[in-house]
């Protein structure tokens, strides 16, 4: 078995005076694609936060390969080579596809190459030279996703990358997230999909209220369809 790359344990964190996470634990092995699943509000955007330093105040314990990072900052966790691609994508509008690619600093050897990564987002290849305001919702996702790859990261922290598009355009980020997969990335994703999160991961795990309540295998999903249909409302 794969060693443990990320374990999360006891964790808490705080927006302000709100009390966000009551104890969040759960781990991820080198290698794995791991979902959080949840309804909105669960805890699901602040646990990825957390992890990457990006909250005012929390507490417990987050170790990423064996070194604990409760108390670091974003960026010295950004050189341990996590990266996070948020919800919002965060391309910088007034620069062109490839500024935007190579803006993030490379903080680890092994990272994707800007060819390899135009290999892997044709699309993006075609629009090099078009700001980031011009893409379309679905090139943005691919440009946000890519623009991390460059910096050798090996855990990648990616919130809801189908949030809004199409499913053809949905299909096409599965299949870039499992080509990742496959290039030894460990992903964790944070989903509301959750058809497409049983296509692409190996477990997957339930947030309600700030807390994991549940673990499920990709092998037991057909088996816990009403089971997770009652946890996120569908």
């Amino acid at each position: 078995m794969a060693e443990t790359l990320l374990k999360v344990a006891g964790l808490q964190a705080w927006y302000g005076e709100s009390h966000i996470l009551h104890g969040v634990d759960f781990e991820i092995r080198r290698g794995e694609l791991v979902t959080l699943l949840g309804r909105n509000g669960a805890g699901k955007t602040t646990t990825l936060r957390s992890i990457m330093g990006i909250l005012g105040k929390r507490t417990g314990s987050i170790a990423f390969e064996g070194k604990e990072t409760i108390g670091m900052t974003s960026d010295h966790i950004a050189r341990l080579g996590i990266a996070y691609c948020p919800e919002e994508r965060g391309i910088f509008s007034s620069l062109n596809v490839d500024e935007n690619l190579r803006l993030p600093p490379v903080v680890k050897p092994g990272g994707l190459s800007i060819e390899e990564i135009y290999k892997l987002f044709p699309n993006l290849l075609e629009r090099r030279h078009s700001q980031g305001t011009k893409l379309s919702g679905g090139e943005q996702q691919m440009l946000a996703i890519g623009r991390i790859l460059r910096t050798g990261a090996t855990l990648l922290l990616l919130d809801e990358p189908t949030e809004g598009l199409a499913p053809v355009i949905v299909q096409r980020i599965g299949e870039i997230i499992r080509q990742l997969k496959s290039r030894g990335f460990t992903i964790l994703l944070v989903e509301q999909n959750f058809h497409f999160a049983a296509t692409v991961a190996d477990r997957h795990y339930v947030m309600e209220d700030g807390r994991v309540i549940d673990t499920v295998a990709s092998s037991d999903v057909q088996q816990s369809i009403g089971k997770l249909q009652s946890y996120l409302g569908v």
